[in-house]
């Protein structure tokens, strides 16, 4: 969807701002108003970015009732995202990959949903951190929802391997069984006869041999918690990514440094993931440096 710049001078026919939100339960902790605050200015779009709280029953009557006081888009966390892919009426291909969706554009009577968590990490992890996946061994720490949104971003880098690492395997294995027909998808749609990574589910404990790009997907962080891992599989040209943030290495973070591999966390897929968003809805692509630099320093 294409914004149109509004002119900033008065007038008595001036547009009122395009409106969007990020909808959630709680929702006072999101960054996403501050990001996109950021990006319009820069952008020089007339827009207009809240936070909504939806009860937890109320999702749906959350969404009608911004769209018709004129909502034209809306991002969505935690704990709305299968509620809203089950209310899009249109789905990009990663949102149906991933089973969830994080952005809605509300076009006329249609609801596009898209999720842009996946390629956000993608990006931080190919333009921001500079790692090169395509052809690399990568662990995959996690088979929930975050782990299903980077699949088809990730496979779509091209990487040798592609390892599922869950404490429940039956979760793992359920997730590899999606991941491999999202590659033979991805091949014809391509129209491509390359062969597609090799992706296989494992334990924690069962994990062996070294990988190139260990992503921490798991809700580990969040209990400042570890999954049981050897530091076997990694060492010096090992990038250690969590896709939790904070103002201090995660955990997970602290782990991976003892063997000298680079560490990220997940700010940059943060701020990266509502630039495609914002790009949706407005047309134009923001730059995201200043804002991440922004972000970093405001972090306590």
């Amino acid at each position: 969807m294409t914004g149109t710049r509004i002119s900033t001078h008065p007038a008595a026919d001036q547009p009122l701002p395009a409106r969007y939100a990020v909808i959630g339960n709680p929702v006072t902790h999101s960054k996403s108003p501050a990001i996109h605050a950021r990006f319009a200015a820069a952008c020089g779009q007339a827009m207009k970015y809240e936070a909504l709280l939806a009860p937890l029953d109320g999702f749906r009557a959350c969404v009608q009732q911004f769209r018709e006081s004129g909502g034209l888009g809306a991002n969505v966390t935690l704990p709305f995202k299968v509620e809203a892919f089950e209310l899009a009426s249109q789905l990009s291909p990663r949102a149906q990959a991933a089973g969830a969706v994080n952005t809605l554009c509300f076009d006329g009577g249609h609801i596009l949903g898209d999720n842009t968590d996946g390629i956000g990490l993608v990006i931080d992890i190919r333009e921001n951190a500079q790692f090169d996946i395509a052809g690399k061994r990568v662990l995959l720490l996690g088979a929930g929802g975050a782990a299903r949104g980077a699949v088809l971003p990730l496979l779509q880098q091209n990487p040798s391997q592609i390892v599922i690492a869950n404490r429940t395997l039956a979760n793992a294995q359920a997730l590899v069984r999606q991941c491999a027909s999202l590659g033979q998808n991805q091949n014809q749609n391509q129209n491509q006869h390359q062969s597609q990574p090799a992706i296989e589910a494992c334990s924690f404990e069962a994990l062996s041999g070294r990988f190139d790009l260990i992503i921490n997907a798991s809700s580990a962080s969040l209990q400042a918690s570890l999954p049981p891992l050897s530091l076997q599989l990694l060492d010096q040209a090992t990038l250690a990514y969590d896709m939790m943030y904070a103002a201090r290495p995660t955990v997970f973070m602290q782990w991976a440094s003892q063997t000298g591999a680079s560490v990220r966390d997940g700010l940059g897929m943060l701020v990266e993931q509502a630039a495609q968003a914002f790009e949706l809805w407005r047309g134009v692509k923001p730059d995201t440096a200043a804002v991440y630099t922004a972000l970093r320093g405001e972090l306590t």
